[in-house]
């Protein structure tokens, strides 16, 4: 009886995307990721319109987003929302847990400090790319009270945030009125009615009207 020994398959070669601004960094970074021999391909962008536009084509595996662009944190959510596939690395983030919990809150896998180098920058890209996470004991604690406040968040009832007025108005909207009426039924003005009805959406996550009104059936 003969046995054929199989080799392992080769593991699939990572595309990279840098977006930064600063051309000699984005065009050393590629450069030198290029030459790496679990890289195919690195492409680039200068900001996070043209990220955005070159991620859809370039079809990359992970995104490296330097996080000193303005626009870094809307880049990443737009990318998290629109291309679930591609991980995002952030690069040049302050190590606090601020800053790391913004951006985890914004759909990004991993990150590399300011203080990083091009080791911690491979390292961080290779245990993306196999769905890992690296950081520091200081930033994992500050990541587990975050989950913790979140959890405690979901267990109390989103009336319990309204004012009295507030809870007033939702009961108000539940029963079809419209601004005016409600203004009317209260005696306050129109522009006050209106006030509240934007701080109510925002405190229960809803986008319209409707939504607020079906949020409390389901609390009955």
């Amino acid at each position: 009886m003969r046995v054929e020994s199989r080799r392992p398959a080769a593991p699939e070669l990572l595309r990279l995307f840098v977006v930064t601004g600063i051309r000699l960094y984005r065009e050393g970074l590629a450069e030198i990721l290029a030459r790496l021999p679990d890289i195919e391909e690195v492409g680039t962008a200068q900001d996070g319109r043209e990220g955005l536009a070159g991620v859809s084509r370039f079809r990359p595996h992970i995104v490296l987003l330097d996080m000193s662009l303005l626009d870094s944190l809307e880049t990443a959510r737009a990318m998290a929302r629109g291309t679930p596939s591609v991980k995002v690395v952030a690069l040049a983030v302050p190590e606090t847990q601020s800053h790391v919990l913004a951006c985890a809150e914004a759909g990004i896998a991993g990150y590399v400090p300011r203080e990083g180098s091009l080791g911690d920058l491979v390292t961080t890209v290779r245990h993306v790319a196999k769905g890992e996470a690296v950081c520091s004991p200081l930033i994992v604690a500050g990541l587990l009270r975050r989950v913790a406040v979140l959890s405690d968040r979901e267990h109390v009832r989103p009336t319990a945030r309204l004012t009295e007025r507030e809870r007033e108005i939702v009961d108000l909207i539940a029963l079809g009125m419209a601004n005016r009426e409600i203004a009317r039924q209260l005696g306050i003005e129109l522009c006050t009615v209106k006030n509240h009805v934007h701080n109510i959406l925002e405190k229960l996550g809803a986008r319209h009207r409707k939504e607020v009104a079906a949020l409390t059936h389901s609390w009955v």
